[in-house]
């Protein structure tokens, strides 16, 4: 038996991807700018085990389903292809925070499952490969492999090996906070993102405007981070964000993933701005609301939600996934 543990941290994009240019290779149609967030963490365990005849999956302290579990051993084809492997794994992975909610436990999830996987495996790979190979999971996966201010390349090669992202560095890092307003107590949502996004691409008439915006807001995002300007980065992000859910709601039938509590979080968060406070909002498929925020008004920031949402988390940046044996 051979055994390896990774812990990777979730992010949330701050410049969105939202729809794929090759479902198969897991492409996405643009690229995307993200923040690691040090307080969302999935630690998963990979053991390969010649006794087993099946891959077996443990999700949250509960046994995976043939679908999650099919979603795995599909990826870990992907490894053992790789290492000349043919024995079977047992995975067993754990998210500290709500899972399949909209709040990034599939790019934390399937980094550290890439990580994990291949040092059990035996693999050498480099942070480029495992970015590139996590994608395969899950897109926004490949940017989890790195700490803070992450790039993700949409790339145009057809076999993605174009297609990886590389950390940012920038002056903000260490100034910046991320305040995460839970919605619902964090139920599974409605829509898949996957799902969603085909179908958005597929049936919204601002779909493809919506294409033509994000490298606009990915230049004007790198010269933020350049600038160590967080309005900037905070107007930018915020924007591209409401686009990215205003295609999504426009698709026929709607894709829509706020409640009642979102539009409430997003008017204080608009408060809180107009107060004099650092407050940007963010959303991924799912109703909760990420405020970007400095460290100065984090705690301000997150006081200000607590009465709306059902959990508040203030998150600092994340680091890299990391591995023991």
């Amino acid at each position: 038996m051979s055994t390896a543990t990774a812990r990777a941290c979730a992010n949330i994009a701050l410049v969105k991807y939202w729809g794929k240019r090759d479902a198969e290779q897991n492409l996405p149609a643009a690229g995307s700018l993200s923040l690691t967030l040090g307080a969302l963490v999935t630690e998963t365990t990979v053991t390969f085990d010649p006794r087993l005849s099946t891959d077996e999956l443990v999700l949250d302290g509960a046994v995976a389903g043939p679908a999650e579990t099919a979603r795995t051993s599909g990826f870990l084809d992907l490894i053992r292809a790789e290492a000349k492997l043919a024995t079977r794994a047992r995975v067993t992975s754990t998210n500290d925070f709500p899972t399949a909610s909209g709040l990034a436990s599939s790019a934390s999830g399937f980094a550290a499952l890439a990580v994990a996987a291949s040092t059990a495996a035996g693999l050498v790979t480099s942070p480029r490969q495992l970015s590139i190979l996590a994608r395969r999971g899950s897109g926004s996966a490949a940017r989890s492999v790195y700490g803070g201010f992450v790039r993700m390349h949409a790339g145009h090669a057809t076999d993605g090996s174009d297609c990886y992202a590389e950390p940012m560095t920038s002056s903000l890092t260490e100034g910046v906070r991320m305040v995460i307003a839970i919605v619902g107590g964090g139920a599974p949502k409605t829509h898949g993102s996957r799902d969603a996004m085909d179908h958005t691409a597929k049936t919204s008439p601002l779909y493809q405007a919506w294409l033509e915006l994000v490298p606009h807001d990915l230049a004007a995002a790198e010269g933020a981070l350049s600038s160590g300007d967080l309005v900037a980065l905070g107007t930018i992000a915020e924007a591209n964000a409401l686009a990215m859910h205003a295609s999504a709601i426009a698709a026929r039938p709607a894709v829509i993933y706020w409640q009642p509590t979102t539009l409430a979080l997003l008017a204080e968060v608009r408060a809180l701005r107009a107060r004099g406070k650092a407050a940007w909002a963010t959303m991924d498929a799912g109703p909760h609301v990420k405020v970007l925020t400095s460290t100065g008004d984090a705690e301000a920031v997150a006081a200000a939600l607590r009465p709306i949402a059902s959990e508040v988390i203030v998150s600092a940046p994340g680091g890299p996934v990391s591995v023991s044996t």
